[in-house]
């Protein structure tokens, strides 16, 4: 265990003075900013649409048609009561819930005064935003045709609400987004680098012939990038509890045990980097143009995944930081349990099985 530790404390040393892992620090914003104003497209499509009212109502009907004819948008379901809303939205089967008064149409027509509520997942803002100004486009258009008509008017215009984020900030989606960024930055890149370095420099057979097997060897150099992701980690919730309001409203625990898990993959996709890499600048162009572009991309960070043509929502799917922000939304803003985010967990679980036993397996045939 002596040696063992002695290699780690290497580790460290080399991080602290390696000046390329600055260089990556201060060129990789500037390549993904150039890469966003190209690419980048803040449209949604078939946003799912809750309708919660009496469809009967002939009023009631005449908008919902309104909402289904909207290119942008899709009725998901019509029920009565309020109270699934939030059910549906932690499940993730609908993004807003267009709430009607009882007896809508006897109020509009006879007293003049009826009012609409549109209920819209904070949790994702951006694609909220958007998706609740498309509503109030449909319902402020129903509202022209009965005034140029000369039928009733809406007393008041419709009130809007976003469950979770009720002041619509966007840190509620930079922070997980930022989270997923950082933690893959540091596990697989700076561990594909700092392997890399050892076969470039000719010091990984001296490492390999020591007293520590080469899975030792492995281990220590993985074990200082995760002790950084950590730090990295409470360092982020730490500044979005307290610099940026953004809320813990799930379980730490349960929010600690995601972030590992995405962590060892992560660092699974840094070996794998490092064994079909035979110098560092190689390293750096896998890391950079194959990795940390396409995560910004087709994580859903900026942009919801679903408005990406059918193609590239499949290669979204291969991300495990998309999994992994999903879950940290549905932890940290809706404070959902285990049983919400099972499904994404497994996912993330089953790609770091098999990007670990991939990259040991290779790795030791390299060696």
């Amino acid at each position: 265990m002596k040696e063992f530790f002695s290699f780690i404390r290497k580790e460290f040393r080399h991080i602290f003075r390696d000046r390329r892992t600055i260089l990556i620090v201060l060129v990789m914003p500037i390549v993904q900013i150039i890469l966003f104003g190209f690419a980048v497209s803040t449209e949604v499509h078939d946003a799912r649409v809750d309708i919660v009212g009496d469809t009967g109502d002939p009023s009631v009907r005449q908008m919902v048609e309104r909402i289904d004819r909207n290119p942008y948008l899709n009725v998901a379901a019509v029920y009565e009561s309020v109270t699934e809303v939030a059910e549906r939205f932690r499940a993730g089967k609908s993004d807003v819930a267009v709430c009607f008064e009882r007896d809508f149409d006897e109020r509009l027509h006879h007293y003049g005064k009826a009012s609409v509520r549109v209920l819209g997942d904070g949790s994702d803002p951006n694609t909220a935003q958007m998706i609740v100004n498309y509503v109030n486009g449909v319902l402020s258009a129903v509202q022209g045709d009965l005034s140029a008509t000369g039928g009733p008017q809406m007393a008041s215009s419709p009130h809007v609400q976003y469950m979770y984020n009720p002041a619509v900030l966007s840190s509620y989606n930079f922070v997980p987004g930022v989270m997923g960024l950082i933690l893959m930055l540091v596990c697989s890149m700076m561990t594909a680098i700092s392997i890399v370095r050892e076969k470039e420099s000719g010091t990984m057979e001296l490492l390999l012939v020591s007293p520590i097997r080469p899975m030792g060897v492995i281990i220590s150099k993985a074990i200082p990038y995760l002790a950084l992701s950590l730090v990295n980690l409470v360092t982020i919730l730490l500044l979005s509890r307290f610099v940026l309001g953004v809320p813990l409203r799930g379980s730490l625990f349960l929010l600690s045990v995601v972030s590992v898990l995405f962590i060892l993959a992560s660092l699974g996709i840094g070996l794998l980097i490092s064994v079909i890499s035979s110098t560092q600048k190689t390293a750096l162009l896998i890391s950079g143009m194959g990795l940390t572009m396409p995560t910004m991309i087709f994580s859903g960070i900026i942009f919801p995944c679903e408005s990406m043509p059918v193609i590239l929502q499949y290669v979204s799917d291969i991300i495990p930081a998309k999994w992994y922000i999903i879950m940290v939304k549905k932890v940290m803003i809706e404070g959902v349990g285990f049983g919400y985010i099972y499904p994404e967990f497994l996912i993330l679980l089953l790609m770091t099985v098999f990007l670990l036993v991939v990259s040991v397996r290779l790795f030791k045939r390299r060696l």
